[in-house]
């Protein structure tokens, strides 16, 4: 059962992109909020905090699409695991008895010279 365990490697995966995006994220957030705070005016400093709290909206949308893209994948692995493994195993047809003799053997046929 060692294949079906990939629907949870899949699953730890997604959870790594989501942690690694939403810190970098973050990251973008604070240098624009420390862009504001720096900011001289307030129409900058109001356009730097409108931009930090964008760059967290699109974050978390993408993050949030990425974890149900995740979340699919591994239902549809895992479900088609499931379906696999309850199935019958196909079995060969046997062979005929007339399909299992040898062919005959080709005649060697002797290479002449050819005439003009």
């Amino acid at each position: 059962m060692a294949g079906a365990d990939l629907d949870v490697v899949i699953r730890q995966l997604a959870k790594q992109q989501h942690r690694s995006l939403m810190a970098r994220a973050k990251e973008r957030r604070d240098h624009y909020n420390g862009l504001a705070a720096k900011a001289k005016d307030t129409e900058a400093r109001d356009r730097c905090r409108q931009l930090a709290k964008t760059v967290m909206e699109h974050a978390a949308t993408a993050a949030r699409r990425l974890q149900m893209s995740a979340d699919n994948v591994a239902d549809s692995y895992a479900r088609s695991i499931r379906l696999a493994e309850a199935a019958p195993a196909v079995q060969k047809p046997e062979k005929k008895q007339s399909d299992t003799k040898k062919p005959a053997e080709k005649k060697q046929v002797k290479k002449g010279k050819k005439t003009k």
